[in-house]
């Protein structure tokens, strides 16, 4: 077979969404930089998805304080603080850094940028633009990337992490035609984004398989909190074709109302003062409830409605929730919207220092592959402004990296090959293997869990790992290497579940006993790495 091509850069950034392109942008400033991603630069990933807004402090009424606040309590005091302070005290700087490379925001008065209210937050603090906030930020970076040096490599995706004794070295390549390469640098940075792909419904692009957990787990580094899956509350329940698409957090904050199949504003049953606008967490279990107990709609859903706003709001506020129902022949000026939780966010993943750094020298994360910042759950508003908060510190510090001799070691090169080999011999077609696991995620690991059902899940997927797919060509090949990323990383979800005997944030165990004052919880992060799996045991009440 043998490597096609082989290259060298000083810094190597492995993913091209929102947080890829920023830290390829500050790391292009010390030395040559390499950007890859499976997809088009800025075609695939969340960000170029992401429609609700950008949490930043920018009035006086607000807080910093607030904001870190809001953050650690929506987080259910799981979070790195340090993480948090940095997210919510750089996150303003950074959107003067967006609205200098040209983006363009709604305006509240011509001159201040518009903020409206978001789950779990004392004030409106969200920025916009529109429903299209993260296609907006990303045509922007993207401009910038297209003037800087950095060298784009798309439709690139990376294997395996090459390493040096302990370092991370660079990575091994693959074409979607299948043909192997190679790339040595002083340091690699993941921003590879999350996972929902691993669940039969999710708001995520077919990219969010975790591919950036299995690098850096197969590369020695230490993962937190796997078992924290943020399940969007409104995702699409109708049409088939379109369950789970992402129905943003902005239509409640222009003031829609959930209402269960007997038309009852059902909220006020669960968090009377906050009501749609509580965090993510309450929300999504709020509606799982109410159709678990026969009050959804026959689909299984519940209804969202706007039909009590101004037409004209809805259509300057949410254009593009607006031109999607249209094409679903739904008017949602006239009619509501059909709603169900779907799989969105992982606010677990490679442990990092506050300038990014893992527990592997060489090796850098940033994005949703990264955990720590956003705790047991994360607030709306928050990951826009994480990719951007993280990308900067990201690409400086892997820019500031030593320059180093650059080698690949050939065994490692010989290993993959040796793999994608192996699939010529395989039972399992991709396509089954993945689609098995989504439904054994989703019913093993959804928003209720049970010991017993995460210990059938698990079994499960231990024997759809022990199946060897089958592939020979290219893309038949990237989809059997990508089933195996996807089914180590719902491994490591399972694993984190079961050890975490508690309901915290996003993770509820009807099993045990709810202990919702989290403050006084006895656990911390739940730790994954090759040498290590186990839970941070912080004290124990009385």
């Amino acid at each position: 077979m043998g490597v096609i091509t082989t290259e060298e850069c000083h810094v190597l950034v492995i993913g091209s969404g929102g947080a890829g392109i920023r830290a390829a942008l500050e790391a292009a400033r010390y030395g040559d930089t390499i950007l890859i991603g499976k997809t088009i630069a800025g075609k695939g990933g969340c960000t170029v998805m992401a429609e609700g807004g950008y949490n930043a402090v920018l009035r006086e009424a607000d807080s910093i304080e607030g904001h870190l606040e809001d953050t650690l309590k929506g987080g259910a005091f799981l979070n790195d603080r340090t993480l948090a302070e940095v997210l919510v005290t750089e996150a303003p700087d950074r959107m003067d850094d967006l609205l200098r490379f040209g983006a363009v925001f709604d305006a509240a008065d011509g001159c201040t940028i518009a903020q409206r209210p978001f789950g779990g937050q004392r004030y409106p603090r969200t920025c916009y633009a529109g429903d299209r906030t993260g296609h907006e930020i990303v045509m922007t970076l993207l401009e910038r990337l297209r003037a800087s040096g950095v060298q784009i490599r798309n439709e690139i995706s990376a294997l395996e992490l090459a390493k040096d004794g302990k370092r991370v070295t660079g990575a091994i390549t693959s074409t979607i035609d299948g043909e192997i390469g190679a790339i040595a640098a002083d340091a690699v940075v993941l921003a590879t984004g999350g996972a929902g792909q691993i669940y039969d419904i999710t708001t995520n692009s077919t990219g969010g398989t975790g591919d950036g957990y299995a690098l850096g787990y197969r590369a020695g580094a230490e993962l937190i909190d796997m078992e924290m899956v943020q399940f969007h509350p409104t995702g699409a329940v109708y049409p088939y074709d379109a369950r789970g698409r992402l129905i943003t957090e902005a239509v409640r904050g222009e003031g829609g109302v959930l209402k269960n199949i007997e038309g009852e504003r059902f909220m006020k049953r669960y968090d009377p003062d906050r009501m749609e606008l509580s965090t993510r967490d309450v929300v999504a279990r709020s509606i799982a409830t109410e159709v678990l107990e026969g009050r959804g709609t026959p689909r299984g859903g519940v209804w969202l409605d706007v039909t009590h706003l101004p037409e004209k709001q809805i259509e300057e506020r949410l254009p593009l929730m607006l031109e999607q129902y249209l094409t679903f022949g739904v008017d949602i000026r006239k009619e509501p919207m059909e709603v169900a939780p779907t799989a969105h966010h992982m606010m677990g993943g490679i442990r990092i220092t506050p300038d990014c750094r893992t527990s592997v020298p060489g090796l850098f994360a940033c994005g949703e592959v990264a955990g720590g910042v956003h705790g047991a759950n994360r607030l709306g508003g928050n990951a826009l402004a994480e990719t951007q908060v993280f990308g900067r510190r990201a690409g400086e510090a892997a820019g500031r990296s030593e320059v180093r001799r650059k080698r690949i070691d050939p065994d490692q090169i010989r290993s993959a090959e040796e793999k994608i080999a192996a699939f010529k011999d395989g039972e399992m077609k991709p396509s089954d293997l993945i689609a098995r696991m989504k439904q054994v995620m989703w019913d093993g690991a959804g928003i209720y869990r049970t010991a017993s059902a995460l210990t059938a899940a698990r079994e499960a997927i231990l024997d759809l790992a022990s199946a060897q797919p089958n592939a020979s060509s290219g893309p038949e090949i990237l989809d059997a290497w990508t089933g195996q990323n996807m089914l180590l990383v719902a491994g490591m979800i399972l694993d984190g579940a079961l050890m975490r005997q508690e309901s915290r944030g996003a993770h509820v165990r009807t099993d045990c006993a709810v202990r919702w004052s989290v403050v006084d919880s006895p656990y911390g992060h739940t730790r994954i790495s090759p040498s290590y799996r186990g839970i941070e045991v912080l004290r124990r009440l009385p």
